[in-house]
This record gives structure tokens, C-alpha cells and sequence, in this order.
């Protein structure tokens, strides 16, 4: 059957009917533990309590599909001191704005004077520092691959225009080094992955093949609906069932096995890997990052202003990393709904409605606070 509208994702009947052949698959002897990679998954299976409708021994594990999420730290300073020297005006997605640094977040440091402004688009900066050619413009930019083509296009538009004023401070990371650091992490058990619905839109299906052939771990691409993550659920259950571990895509009405090829053109155009890079909770991962190819200095922040890379600690009682890795749940954390909420974050899981602390928060804390 062909659906094509989201009310056909949240049928009650199809959902109910869904549940149960989880149940009727599931071994019940055994403790599943999938992990869903993409923060949107995250906020959904919260959102529509998905858990409640899975069997017991079935552990959604939240992995560190959001970018805010995963950003340290020591990137967040490095990003604000480039935003506080002379002339320029700094921009930035809204959840960023939010994030804390070792100095505060980029909100407070605009609150002192500082000129951080809000986007929604990479071209909403570019036109900044078309508007203003006497000010340094500086795009925060981040995201996985989801984002990253907005990037290159960006950055491809500013050199078509010769627009000498506009630089881009790249937070871009890559999917799939952060799903290999988490399998070869000792003290880590996933049975299967959610891959991610919207970085698979761009990067395809084909790039998670080699996820499944080096770790023998089923991988399915999924949508964000209920119905979707249940089907996608369901579609693990049994290729462990049948003892097969492949990649399926659930979402194909929206990912392409190949991937969006104009979209991968220009991030290739733009971009070239980084050596390592820090990742929030997981460390340095080698190869997990972009960063501008040589003929593109010219609009890199970190070639044309001076960026120390420092590192910085989270705060001792801040657990983010455990929650990143699936070791803790959210409330587990013993910051969680007390120092550290979505207004006054301490971590940056409660940041975005992505994070597994601000979803959990939202959608599980407060329903049990007032007794729902």
C-alpha cells in the first residue's frame, strides 16, 4: 500500500497492528538495544511515547545525532572569539545560540554588546556582509550532512558574487565516524541502528553498507512519523530474527539509495576532511569532520582569523557524554530537571528540542510532574 500523506503515518489501527507484530517477533528471552542515531528520532519516539507501545525488552538507546549536541565546548570559545574581535558581526542558527561555552553562550555574550545575530539560512549571513562591506561577516556553521550542501552553496555563491567580507566557521561533522566510535566502543551493545531519515536524504543508503559488512549490525533508514519508527523497529526485529544483517530503508519516499547528487557535488566541491576532530562525549574522532579545501582560505574563518582550538572540560556534574553514548538515560543525570534545564541549560543535550535531555525533559518529565 502507498502512503503519501503524514495522517497515514499516525493511523491508530496501523500503529496498533504494528505494535503487535513486535510482539509476536521479539524473542522473549533476549534484551534488544537499538540505538536511533538521529536527534528528530529522538524527539519523536518521546513526542509519541514509543516506547510504551514496544515490549519490554526492547531498550531504545539515544544516540549523538544532534549536531548542538555533540559541539564541545572548546569549539563553541573558539567560535565567540572570533565573534568579539573588531568589526565583526557574528551569525548563528537559533539553538546555537543557546549553547554553552566556557564563556557563557553566544545569547549572553550579545546581551554584553557583542554583535551575534540570528539566521535561518547560510544565505541570510552571506547577505549581512553583502548589506555591510565595511564588517567581517562570520557564519557559525554546523550540522551533518543535512546542512552542509546549504554550506558549500553558500560559500559558491560568495565566490561567484566576490563577496570579500564573508567567512564561514565550519562545525560540519559526518555520520558515519561517529556510528563506527560508538561500535568500537568496549563498554557498548547495540543490536541495530535507526539510521538517520534526514542526513540519508543527502548522503543515500549506500554509504551505511559498510557499517553492516565491518560490525554484522542491521542498520535501517527510517522517517520520523510513529508509524515509520515502528515499521523501521519492526523491520530489525526480523532481519535479527532471520539472522540478517543488512541495510533496508524504510524512508525511501524520501532517501534515494545514491544519495542527492548535486547535493554531494557541491559538498565535495566545497569541503575535504578533516584529520581529526573533538567530538562532544565521544572525544577525537579521525576523519569525522569538514573543513574548506585550500582554494576556499579565502572564506574560512579559521584560516583568516586566529582560532587557538582550546579544549574544554565539561562541568564535572554535567553527564552529557554517558547520555550521548547510551550508557545513561536522561534522567539519570544527576543535573537533569534540576540545574540543568532547557532554560538554563548546563549541557548542550538540553539545548536543542533534538537533545535527549530537552525531549525527555518536555515530553516525559513534565507529564510525570504533574501527574499525567
Amino acid at each position: 500500500m502507498t502512503m503519501k500523506y503524514v495522517d497515514e503515518f499516525r493511523d491508530p489501527e496501523l500503529i496498533r497492528k504494528t505494535s503487535e507484530e513486535i510482539r509476536r517477533l521479539v524473542d522473549p528471552n533476549y534484551n534488544y538495544r537499538f540505538m536511533e542515531v538521529c536527534g528528530g528520532h529522538t524527539f519523536s519516539i518521546f513526542r509519541f511515547g514509543l516506547q510504551n507501545l514496544l515490549p519490554e525488552n526492547i531498550e531504545l538507546v539515544h544516540g549523538p545525532g544532534c549536531p548542538v549536541c555533540v559541539l564541545p565546548m572548546g569549539r563553541m570559545d573558539d567560535g565567540l572569539s572570533i565573534a568579539q574581535q573588531p568589526d565583526v558581526i557574528f551569525t548563528a542558527f537559533g539553538d546555537v545560540m543557546r549553547v554553552p561555552g566556557g564563556q557563557g553562550t553566544p545569547l549572553e555574550l550579545r546581551a554584553k554588546g557583542v554583535d551575534i545575530r540570528l539566521i535561518y539560512s547560510p544565505l541570510d549571513a552571506l547577505k549581512i556582509a553583502i548589506d555591510h562591506p565595511d564588517r567581517r561577516v562570520v557564519l557559525f556553521a554546523i550540522g551533518f550532512e543535512t546542512t552542509a550542501p546549504s554550506t558549500a552553496l553558500t560559500i559558491l555563491r560568495a565566490r561567484e558574487l566576490n563577496v570579500q567580507n564573508f567567512f564561514v566557521f565550519s562545525n560540519h561533522v559526518l555520520i558515519l565516524p561517529a556510528i563506527r566510535a560508538i561500535l568500537d566502543s568496549p563498554d557498548m551493545r547495540i543490536d541495530g541502528f535507526l539510521g538517520p531519515g534526514h542526513v540519508s536524504a543527502v548522503i543515500g543508503a549506500r554509504p551505511y553498507e559498510s557499517i553492516v559488512k565491518n560490525y554484522g549490525k542491521p542498520l535501517v533508514i527510517s522517517g520520523f512519523e510513529p508509524l515509520d519508527l515502528l515499521q523501521s523497529i519492526l523491520m530489525l526485529v526480523k532481519q535479527m530474527r532471520e539472522g540478517r544483517s543488512e541495510v533496508e530503508n524504510q524512508y525511501s519516499r524520501v532517501v534515494p539509495w545514491e544519495g542527492n547528487i548535486p547535493a554531494l557535488k557541491a559538498m565535495n566541491e566545497v569541503f575535504e576532511v578533516r584529520p581529526f576532530f573533538e567530538w562532544r562525549g565521544l572525544g577525537l574522532i579521525s576523519q569525522s569532520a569538514l573543513k574548506l579545501r585550500p582554494e576556499f582560505a579565502q572564506w574560512d574563518a579559521e584560516v583568516r582569523f586566529q582560532v587557538e582550538g582550546v579544549r574544554i572540560t565539561d562541568p564535572k556534574a554535567s553527564q552529557c557524554g554517558e547520555v550521548l553514548k547510551g550508557v545513561l538515560k536522561p534522567h539519570q543525570c544527576k543535573l537533569f530537571g534540576k540545574e540543568c534545564t532547557p532554560e538554563h541549560p548546563v549541557g548542550a543535550l538540553m539545548v536543542s528540542s533534538e537533545g535527549a535531555c530537552a525531549a525527555y525533559y518536555h515530553h516525559v518529565h513534565l507529564r510525570q510532574a504533574v501527574g499525567e
